[in-house]
């Protein structure tokens, strides 16, 4: 059984999430837990403040449950029905649980009718990436300098895009891009992307809703990202100001993480022998 040992000291990371200039308050939420290497960023949408609710459920939900099963289950091995690992596993049904939870909510308390909340959120596990995202708060890449688009948004644009009515160069002009065709809460069951890559020393993540690249270009945010990079919290800082001196019509919010060292999992010695005649 493999051991659950913290990355602490494997990982940096910095966050900020910010009203901008238009909104009266936050609906955006954000949490990360460095010991598990756990990243969960939600942008809320719903009348009063119920937005604020959904995303907040959304990530209490997924730290939540993360949490638990690395402190009660066992994170080694591929399921053989749908070839995730296990930590994908634990992540895509957190999230599904997050989406039951704000739907149930939302038809018990009235003031939280046809509220929902879109969610990115990554883990860490192995040397290895699992991402699960529901909407377009999305998840970027910076590797060797390049900044790369992990997931794609659920939303009309992008069908638009992958039917070629637009390239993405013109999507990114399009004056109304916000209406997502996934969220968490508006239905009882939800389908959550799941992926999985392998990452090394020195990537940098980014977790960021709307507020961010509406209001920023994808070369801007990897220029900030390129100039800042060695204080994560000073390029927070700065991402979230240029999306604020940009209009700042949205909340913004941006969560980074980077491999500081690789962080493979210590197996048994049963495992380790076992390995020598794989």
């Amino acid at each position: 059984m493999a051991e659950h040992t913290s990355l602490r000291d494997k990982l940096r990371s910095a966050a900020m999430s910010d009203t901008g200039r238009i909104r009266d308050h936050n609906e955006d939420a954000v949490a990360w837990d460095t010991d598990i290497g756990l990243f969960v960023l939600a942008d809320g949408m719903g009348g009063y403040n119920a937005g604020e609710v959904a995303s907040g459920i959304a990530v209490k939900t997924i730290m939540n449950l993360v949490r638990e099963a690395y402190s009660n289950q066992d994170l080694d091995g591929i399921d053989e029905r749908t070839g995730l690992s296990r930590p994908a596993i634990v992540l895509r049904d957190a999230v599904a649980r997050a989406n039951k939870i704000i739907h149930q909510t939302s038809h018990s308390e009235a003031k939280c009718e046809g509220m929902g909340t879109t969610v990115v959120a990554c883990l860490l596990y192995d040397n290895r990436l699992v991402t699960a995202h529901v909407g377009d708060s999305r998840l970027y890449r910076m590797h060797q300098g390049k900044l790369s688009q992990v997931t794609l948004d659920h939303s009309l644009l992008q069908e638009l895009v992958d039917r070629g009515f637009y390239t993405p160069e013109e999507a990114a002009k399009v004056a109304n891009k916000n209406y997502v065709t996934r969220a968490l809460g508006v239905e009882p069951l939800v389908d959550v992307e799941v992926r999985e890559y392998p990452v090394s020393r020195g990537d940098c993540l980014l977790l960021c809703s709307d507020g961010l690249t509406d209001m920023v270009e994808d070369k801007q945010i990897e220029l900030a990202l390129t100039t800042f990079g060695n204080s994560l919290e000073t390029a927070a800082r700065q991402l979230v100001q240029m999306a604020n001196d940009n209009g700042g019509r949205d909340n913004v919010s941006v969560v980074l993480a980077e491999v500081a060292a690789p962080f493979p999992v210590k197996k048994g010695i049963l495992d380790r022998i076992l390995g020598w005649f794989g």
